[in-house]
């Protein structure tokens, strides 16, 4: 379960990463524009799973993930 919500959580902070790099390269916020301003309902929600999103991957740190150990 955690690994379909690290997924996500992943997939989120990619989307916010590349909108923050189009509003810092061109000044464009594509989520807003794709939903209507920045104040619009559906914007807000989107920045708030994003932010949401940034704060469950900082738990990604500090996992010990044996998956990544290769036994011989």
């Amino acid at each position: 379960m955690n690994s379909v919500i690290d997924k996500i959580a992943l997939i989120l902070v990619i989307i916010g990463a590349l909108n923050w790099g189009l509003i810092g390269i061109f000044q464009f916020d594509l989520v807003a524009w794709l939903c209507g301003g920045q104040a619009a309902l559906i914007s807000r929600i989107i920045y708030s799973l994003v932010a949401l999103a940034g704060l469950w991957t900082i738990s990604l740190l500090f996992r010990n993930n044996d998956e990544a150990v290769v036994r011989e």
